[in-house]
């Protein structure tokens, strides 16, 4: 292991609040009623605090996608195998996927990442750490130095893509047997038990959702991770795309890009990286409520609301990707609406909203 996660804490920039608080006085001076967009505005103040900078843009966008597979899926946790991963990866890389063709709709580009898979796919980004983890019922998922190298993978990826014009970036992920893993990660984050943050996935009956309130709770009691030492619960009981979206949203606060989170398995990865990295908050925005269960403790634990309510659970970026369009109204609205001023009427008093 070669990062030092204190060192990296310490190196992201604090939030610059003044850029914030002019941020909220250009929404202030708007001729429309005071923070009537609501969490909308909020997002785009804290994008200025992130950034530095009032003149917000996040037209160039992208989601990136940490493909892996999962050991736990031998205990019947998923409808499928592990080669269903490559097979919706290739599909990706063609383009035809469905966070693809909404990504396009988002004029978003898609980057699908191998940083675990089982199985090769011709034309993917090898970053490639294990051939997929062990099975977590059995012993850990990982050792600590493969998650730190896949937290590292992620950081890289987030300096890569600043490097390359890219504002703000999308984290999602692409894995079966991941809902598990991510499930086991939040229940031990979270103090909870795994019937209270395990649900159906990618559509499991009543008797798979029991499989996996099991394995995770044989995989718990087997490694005991300490819910104080992130870095020990992803290893033990995560997965290599949760560590590198950990890495993600990291090297977003690093590199004073917004990284958006998508559904539950995005919103665990996040509070990883929250508990390894605290600073790195300030870089993590909060887009969708997914369906799973655990998703509003998640959202509550890392002190974020999501402004749509629309029960996805799609996964690969998806539902962060809803969130790119409203955010681009809000910036029409701030960056083109006339001011009080503009218009000879008296400003709305602040203080009585």
């Amino acid at each position: 292991m070669t990062m030092d996660f204190k060192i990296i804490n310490a190196a992201i920039p604090p939030r610059d609040e003044m850029s914030a608080q002019r941020a909220r006085d250009r929404w202030n001076t708007i001729a429309k009623p005071v923070g009537s967009l609501g969490l909308l505005e909020d997002a785009i103040v804290d994008i200025a605090a992130l950034t530095g900078t009032t003149k917000v843009c996040i037209d160039q966008r992208a989601v990136i996608v940490f493909c892996a597979d999962n050991g736990v899926v031998e205990e019947g946790v998923t409808q499928t195998g592990q080669e269903v991963t490559a097979l919706v990866v290739g599909n990706m890389l063609k383009g035809q996927s469905a966070v693809c063709l909404m990504a396009h709709v988002a004029r978003a580009v898609v980057f699908p990442i191998d940083i675990g898979m089982c199985h090769d796919v011709d034309g993917i980004c090898d970053c490639r750490i294990l051939k997929g983890t062990s099975n977590m019922t059995k012993g850990p998922a990982m050792s600590r130095e493969d998650a730190v190298s896949a937290i590292e993978c992620g950081i890289n990826i987030a300096k890569k893509c600043r490097d390359k014009g890219y504002r703000v970036l999308i984290a999602g992920e692409m894995g079966i047997g991941n809902t598990t893993t991510s499930g086991a990660v939040a229940a031990v984050l979270l103090g909870e038990t795994p019937e209270s943050v395990v649900g159906r996935g990618a559509g499991l009956s009543e008797e798979g959702i029991v499989r996996k309130e099991r394995a995770i709770k044989k995989a718990i009691d087997l490694n005991c991770p300490d819910p104080k030492d992130a870095l020990d619960v992803v290893s033990k009981v995560g997965g290599l795309d949760i560590a590198g979206m950990a890495g993600l949203f990291i090297g977003g606060a690093l590199y004073r890009m917004p990284v958006l989170v998508d559904g539950v398995i995005s919103a665990v990865a996040a509070l990883v990286a929250k508990r390894i990295c605290p600073a790195a908050t300030h870089a993590i925005f909060a887009t969708h409520q997914s369906s799973e269960p655990s998703t509003k403790k998640l959202l509550d634990a890392l002190g974020k609301k999501a402004f749509i309510m629309a029960n996805m659970r799609l996964g690969e970026g998806t539902g962060a990707l809803c969130a790119l369009p409203l955010l681009d109204m809000a910036l029409s609205v701030y960056n083109g609406m006339v001011s009080f001023d503009d218009i000879g009427l008296a400003p709305y008093d602040i203080h009585n909203v």
